[in-house]
């Protein structure tokens, strides 16, 4: 009796082990100083997988847009001309509280046409890309009319171009940032009284010499059939907790990715190995080739970000310095992987993706290793920097190939004035910008503290010299004498 129960207790330990780490994994990965990728730990695991069936409204079809606000959950199903709103319960439920598909203008019912984006502004005004109606709507948080825009009587709008709204935000000051399909001279801006008051933040020319050489030499016939020099248009368009605003660009012509200032200047900060560009190394797996190309992005209220590649699935997480932390997802069916990704939403720390072509909305939770990261960068950001190396200490017993780590305990060193340790880390990881750093303030440091000895020895190598042939001629004198 007593041998079958510890048999059954091995079996409970051996089961409970396969629970724990046998658990689906999403193929997290980072890059190391070679630009080579390195697997890691999970930083996010799929938490819910979520459909129009299970919700009770039935299939999703073709959704476009996502947007999330405290715990509501808007999802734009652009083919069925509807807007689900979900509220996530305490239970982590899901509980659909509409499901709009028309607004009443001046009495007389309007339906949606392939409504494409929608945002929630602090008054709890909802704002809504009607793409094929030609239009953006302002409803009251009972979806009440409120106002709508159509095509700006603009100089800048040519007469026989056509209002397509497709992505939009509106900041604090309830200006409307639109991003029109057809419009390459940056987002549409209107003010708090809807009215056009400009565009903001186009994106840069990207213009190779040999190209414009070849134009300068080209016949006039030729030039014809040269593409424009002209700027691309944005994919996406994100706001921030400070009222910033980030756009993707998924051409891959400029910066993937931008932080818009109110003049619209770029202000990203881009202090990492590399620039936020999604995969460093591609090949053409499956068919797919080229770099990544960014659908959308989010930032999180510690200031990283995280974009998603419409290319290949894949979900890229960098930090408020854009050093890159770490990339999941793929371009697959199944749970945690993609078709066709289309948008990036974020309720607290969990990531919320949505593909068009499944349908589905994915839930992404961090798991211990993801939250120990952040907690890291957190309190690195409010200068506690020792308690930010312990953290990269115990990042690197999970992960002893995470080069940020590193970085992370040497810029913590940096701060506290420990540059032989700052030194010796960023040596470990190539980090040659830092080492430099690290090594110029040590070196200032030591002078400093040496300053005396310096000055003593310099003394000795002036005036000794001197006073020994003093002595000596003084000592000939005197014999000669």
């Amino acid at each position: 009796m007593k041998t079958k129960i510890i048999g059954l207790l091995f079996l409970a330990m051996v089961s409970l082990s396969f629970s724990l780490y046998a658990a689906p994994s999403n193929y997290t990965y980072n890059y190391d100083f070679w630009n080579e990728q390195v697997a890691s730990p999970d930083a996010y695991r799929v938490g819910a997988y979520i459909l129009g069936t299970t919700l009770g409204v039935g299939n999703f079809n073709d959704p476009q847009g996502l947007f999330i606000r405290d715990n509501r959950i808007y999802i734009c199903d652009s083919g069925n001309n509807r807007i689900i709103k979900l509220e996530m319960r305490e239970n982590g439920e899901y509980v659909v509280v509409a499901n709009v598909s028309s607004v009443m203008i001046d009495g007389v019912r309007s339906n949606f046409h392939y409504p494409m984006d929608i945002f929630e502004n602090r008054d709890g005004n909802l704002y809504i890309s009607d793409n094929k109606n030609n239009r953006v709507l302002i409803l009251d948080n009972n979806w009440n009319f409120i106002h709508a825009i159509y095509k700006p009587e603009d100089e800048s709008l040519n007469e026989d171009s056509v209002f397509i709204p497709a992505k939009l935000v509106v900041d604090f000051a309830n200006r409307l940032f639109v991003q029109a399909s057809n419009i390459n001279k940056g987002l549409m801006e209107f003010d708090s009284r809807y009215e056009f008051s400009g565009y903001m933040g186009a994106n840069k020319v990207s213009v190779k010499i040999v190209d414009y050489i070849w134009k300068l030499l080209s016949t006039d016939e030729q030039k014809k059939r040269m593409d424009l020099f002209i700027p691309t248009e944005y994919s996406n368009v994100a706001l921030d907790k400070d009222g910033f605003v980030y756009v993707s660009n998924s051409t891959g012509d400029t910066e993937p990715v931008r932080r818009l200032n109110a003049m619209g200047q770029d202000i990203l900060i881009r202090n990492g190995y590399e620039k936020p560009v999604g995969d460093l190394v591609y090949g053409n797996a499956g068919g797919i080739s080229g770099r990544s190309r960014f659908i959308d992005v989010v930032a999180f209220d510690n200031d990283s970000y995280a974009c998603f590649d419409r290319m290949r699935g894949r979900i890229f997480v960098y930090d408020f310095q854009g050093n890159f932390l770490y990339a999941f997802g793929g371009h697959a069916n199944r749970e945690g992987s993609f078709d066709q990704p289309v948008a990036l939403e974020k309720m607290g720390y969990s990531l919320y993706a949505l593909d068009s072509r499944t349908g589905a909305l994915t839930r992404f939770d961090l798991t211990g290793y993801g939250a120990m990261i952040n907690k890291a960068l957190d309190e690195y950001k409010a200068g506690r920097y020792e308690t930010s190396a312990e953290i990269w200490e115990n990042v690197l017993k999970m992960n002893g190939n995470y080069d940020l780590a590193y970085i992370g305990i040497g810029r913590a060193a940096l701060r506290q004035g420990e540059y032989q340790k700052a030194m010796k880390y960023y040596k470990l990881k190539h980090y040659r910008e830092g080492y430099g750093k690290a090594f110029q303030l040590y070196r200032k440091q030591w002078i400093e503290k040496n300053l005396w000895w310096i000055l003593i020895i310099l003394g000795v190598i002036i005036i000794l010299p001197p006073a020994i042939k003093f002595s000596i001629r003084t000592v000939r004198e005197i014999r000669e004498a």
